[in-house]
């Protein structure tokens, strides 16, 4: 009987993550009959319940292709990634072969010394078919360190049956979603907006859309504190102080969720991740009912962030070719059509979006000219821990704890404390 992928459940503490470490020699193998073999821990950061038994199952379909094989599946938080894979890279003790991460992540693991370059090895198989906005990403210094496995950004996620109920359309700018928001209230009863307030992403199509950034990388001048990131601290709070958004201050994901999908609000902003979630929801048991279109303009116009997940390879790894092998074949266009079709997300290779499952996922489609058009982050080591204080201050302004002026102030002295020499 064929061997399945060996599932390791994630454990709280370091020094009991380390017995699936990818860096013990029992991980090792070689390729010296030409055959891999040996073990690959992956870390996966996807969502569980939803997008874990899908990337999951793929992985399995490696094991298939090389018997001699042993992935070992672990699915890590997404929030406690980050630093778990840092502090067991740096204590080399606990890594995994290969970890799944969040694009910001993979300058700042590149910085420490803590990917293998991936550069002429098997994981990079036909890069020209990449996305050129997903393979920003991935490359440091002239070398690349990870391989983009889906990319994304976000739109206006919204119950059609209670826009239909409150003669409303989708918002095309903020001020139409103030306005649509008291319509569904009047009409429904039920809030419009669920604006996820422990996480600043989330905040970042409203900065975009004002005119702002958190930083200008080829300067390397701090913006988030200028008078358009201001604005934009101004505009969400607007809409929680005017009753047009809901918010939280701890366990958003959650709560913006279960508040959608049992129809407590008519509107979420999200992305292509949260689909499959969704449409478990009771108000989605016909999925047609879900609708998505633009995240709303702000003053300056559309402004929906670039985001998505890359596959690195631990430099400490014992396996290295079975591990560039793994990445190769979970980006492969037959991979990424798959994820396409069951989970509508949004392939990085180009040559993806012609295949079927991609042509026939409207959500895919709908995104994909969102993508081409979405705003880079700036790919610096610091990137990914520029939300720490962004998070702070954001959660502040939207519960009434801090304004607008203060937020951005505080968040631009962080950087320039994070960012050495920056103004």
């Amino acid at each position: 009987m064929r061997r399945g992928i060996t599932a390791t459940a994630l454990v709280a503490t370091l020094a009991l993550a380390a017995t699936a470490c990818g860096s013990d020699d029992e991980s090792g193998g070689s390729k010296s009959s030409g055959e891999l073999s040996g073990t690959v821990t992956w870390w996966d950061t996807s969502n569980v319940g939803s997008e874990d038994k899908v990337f999951k199952k793929i992985a399995e379909g490696f094991e298939k292709k090389h018997p001699k094989v042993d992935v070992k599946y672990v699915n890590v938080p997404f929030g406690e990634a980050q630093n778990k894979f840092k502090n067991a890279a740096q204590a080399n003790s606990g890594a995994p072969d290969v970890i799944r991460s969040e694009v910001a992540w993979t300058p700042e693991f590149a910085d420490l010394g803590y990917l293998a370059p991936l550069d002429g090895t098997a994981a990079l198989k036909d890069e020209g078919d990449f996305l050129k906005q997903a393979a920003a990403s991935t490359e440091y210094k002239g070398k690349t360190y990870a391989v983009p496995q889906v990319i994304d950004s976000m739109g206006i996620f919204y119950n059609k049956k209670m826009f239909e109920d409150a003669g409303v359309e989708p918002p095309a700018k903020i001020a139409d979603l103030k306005s649509i928001a008291k319509k569904i209230k009047e009409k429904t009863g039920k809030t419009g907006l669920y604006l996820r307030g422990d996480d600043s992403y989330y905040f970042l199509s409203f900065l975009y859309g004002e005119g702002g950034d958190l930083v200008d990388a080829d300067s390397k001048t701090v913006t988030v504190d200028n008078a358009e990131g201001t604005k934009a601290f101004g505009v969400v709070k607007d809409l929680v102080d005017s009753g047009a958004a809901k918010t939280d201050a701890t366990d958003g994901w959650e709560n913006m969720m279960s508040s959608f999908k049992n129809g407590d609000v008519a509107m979420m902003i999200n992305g292509p991740w949260a689909v499959a979630d969704t449409l478990t929801g009771k108000e989605f048991t016909d999925k047609a009912n879900l609708g998505i279109s633009t995240v709303p303009a702000g003053s300056a116009g559309q402004g929906a962030p670039q985001g998505g997940h890359n596959l690195g390879v631990y430099a400490g790894s014992k396996n290295l070719d079975a591990s560039y092998a793994f990445v190769e074949y979970m980006t492969s266009v037959e991979s990424q059509a798959q994820t396409a079709g069951e989970l509508n997300l949004l392939p990085t290779r180009t040559s993806a979006y012609a295949k079927k499952e991609a042509v026939d996922s409207e959500i895919v489609q709908f995104f994909k000219p969102v993508v081409e058009t979405a705003v880079e982050r700036p790919w610096i080591p610091e990137t990914g821990s520029l939300f720490a204080p962004l998070n702070v201050e954001y959660t502040k302004v939207l519960t009434g704890q801090t304004t607008p002026e203060k937020a951005a102030k505080a968040t631009g002295d962080s950087y320039r404390k994070l960012l050495k020499g920056w103004k």
